[in-house]
């Protein structure tokens, strides 16, 4: 994923979804240590894979009482920003410095915790042709990166003291912006303090009635949604190029958390221009011509889990004309889309993926018809 994405993340979760000044903003502090593994998703990397990644997780956190109704109705979670660490143990790796916007879910008596944050990472070592081209797995600088942390979590056990322990796992990409990008994902076990401000004057959970979560399903509405950016692809010095998608898909809401999405969308993918000359002329055995058509069209079905006015968006597609072999016909786009005036306008950020392999970061404008 693009750094550019988990800016949009940031934001999304930097505004309470409402504001009004009888609001508390209750606040707790936390700190993790942890130790792990980089796991060997794809055997490119296994030369850098050679220590334990060690360090650390910082995270502010904006409690929520159920002042609003989002938060009642997702069991009163929270939403903050986070800073990690890492040392991944690898000489052509180096460190990583990432900042995040989370949000964390509570279960089981509010002793289970789930984290879930996506920001920007600073790869201090990426790939360079000349001083570093053993790291296959970052192209640079900037990349974006994902972290979940599942933890058993006590809070205020004395004076707004507590602990947590679990498992993180920290994922950077750049979701194709600059080859190389094979990536690393981390899992590791973690374990920290947390410090609950003004924990003596924590407000009462608010637990009222709130309307039937049907009352918000809607009639069936129409979307046009143009989608850019800009990619690279595998081949390393091959070049940026722009992309274009048109979208347009008939959604239905069905209560308050969910929305399902059925539609259609066109591919313009310029990249692949230069990969079908490249492999016309590399790779002669292929069959290519060379003048083999970049475009695709894709049909899908979606999903939308509704917080408000921001949506957790997960898309699984399928080309339906394809006339380039790339990767395969099945495509999966995850992202987050935030609504506005109405609900009649919105701007989206996703990454548009063949299952694990990243192709783009999109980011998107649309309307409501």
């Amino acid at each position: 994923m693009k750094p550019s994405l988990a800016a949009f993340a940031v934001f999304l979760f930097a505004f309470p979804l409402f504001s009004q000044e009888e609001e508390k903003k209750p606040v707790s502090l936390e700190a993790d240590f942890f130790y792990g593994n980089i796991l060997e998703h794809n055997p490119a990397i296994q030369h850098l894979i050679t220590g334990h990644p060690t360090g650390f997780i910082l995270s502010y956190n904006r409690k929520t009482y159920g002042f609003n109704e989002w938060e009642r109705r997702y069991n009163y979670p929270d939403w903050g920003f986070s800073m990690t660490y890492q040392n991944l143990h690898n000489e052509y790796l180096g460190d990583a410095l990432g900042v995040y916007g989370h949000i964390n879910w509570y279960f089981l008596n509010r002793n289970l915790r789930l984290q879930v944050g996506e920001g920007i990472a600073y790869m201090f070592k990426p790939y360079d042709t000349d001083s570093n081209y053993y790291n296959n797995a970052y192209g640079s600088h900037l990349v974006s990166s994902t972290f979940i942390k599942g933890s058993f979590i006590r809070e205020n056990l004395w004076k707004g003291l507590g602990f947590n322990v679990g498992l993180a796992f920290i994922h950077y990409s750049n979701g194709n912006l600059k080859a190389p990008n094979t990536s690393t994902n981390t899992i590791a076990l973690n374990a920290g303090i947390n410090y609950l401000l003004d924990y003596k004057e924590f407000p009462e959970y608010i637990d009222k009635e709130d309307s039937l979560s049907s009352s918000y399903a809607q009639k069936i509405a129409y979307n046009l949604e143009f989608r850019a950016g800009i990619n690279e692809s595998d081949v390393i010095g091959s070049g940026q190029e722009p992309f274009y998608e048109v979208s347009f898909y008939a959604d239905k809401r069905l209560n308050y958390k969910s929305t399902i999405q059925v539609g259609a969308e066109v591919f313009f993918s310029t990249f692949l221009k230069e990969v079908i000359k490249f492999r016309s002329i590399a790779y002669p055995e292929d069959g290519l011509t060379g003048k083999e058509d970049y475009k695709r069209v894709g049909v899908f079905v979606g999903h939308e889990l509704r917080f408000n006015k921001v949506a957790a968006i997960t898309q699984l597609g399928y080309y339906v004309y394809w006339p380039y072999e790339f990767e395969n016909r099945i495509y999966v786009r995850l992202g987050l889309k935030r609504y506005f005036s109405d609900d009649r306008f919105f701007a989206t950020a996703s990454v548009h993926s063949h299952w694990a392999k990243a192709e783009a970061v999109e980011f998107g404008l649309g309307v409501r018809l």
